[in-house]
């Protein structure tokens, strides 16, 4: 027994390097269990189906060949219509509203935050255009065409606005700003539906 009551036996030098680390243990065995449990669950047959029985494929349930050889044709199709008693309705064309691209309303969005949290000193202009390059950056993944394009620019330029506020680039931020109206115009422009 130690002076505590306890009935640990003392820790040496040589016990310094066999501790355990409790909380990369506990990690590593979390871990583990969520790995076996996914495998069960990728294995485990869908709820409702007894196992040992298997599911129909859907090419496998849609056509059954008969023995008949005058029918070729799956039993469930209706028998063709005849041609002279059909007849063709006219189409109804419906107007729909223009769409603009994917992608143009979240970078409106993007650029309305950036004008609305510039303020008016240095930091916070630079802060307003980091959370443009980032909102930005993210639009890019789901814009296509000319919007992805434009949109991929508008972020590089923020993020050189940003480079160049914070002094990490020492050029002038007006000559980014100026690109960045121009850029603004143009993706306007091709946001809006034809």
């Amino acid at each position: 027994m130690t002076q505590n009551g306890s009935a640990q036996r003392p820790a040496t030098d040589g016990d310094k390097g066999r501790q355990l680390n409790w909380p990369a243990t506990v990690s590593a065995l979390a871990a583990s269990v969520a790995a076996v449990v996914a495998l069960i669950a990728y294995l485990a047959p869908p709820a409702g189906q007894p196992i040992g029985t298997e599911t129909p494929s859907p090419s496998a349930s849609r056509y059954i060949p008969s023995r008949d050889r005058e029918t070729s044709r799956p039993p469930s199709d209706p028998p063709p219509p005849d041609p002279e008693t059909t007849r063709a309705d006219p189409v109804t064309s419906v107007v729909l509203p223009p769409v603009p691209p994917i992608g143009c309303a979240e970078a409106t969005a993007a650029l309305n935050a950036y004008s609305r949290n510039a303020g008016d000193t240095r930091s916070s202009h630079a802060g307003a255009a980091q959370q443009a390059y980032s909102e930005l950056m993210g639009v890019a993944l789901n814009a296509q065409g000319a919007v992805g394009q434009k949109v991929t620019r508008l972020a590089r330029e923020f993020q050189e606005l940003n480079f160049r506020l914070t002094g990490m680039v020492m050029n002038d931020p007006n000559e980014v700003l100026a690109d960045i109206r121009t850029d603004i115009a143009e993706l306007n422009r091709l946001c809006t539906p034809a």
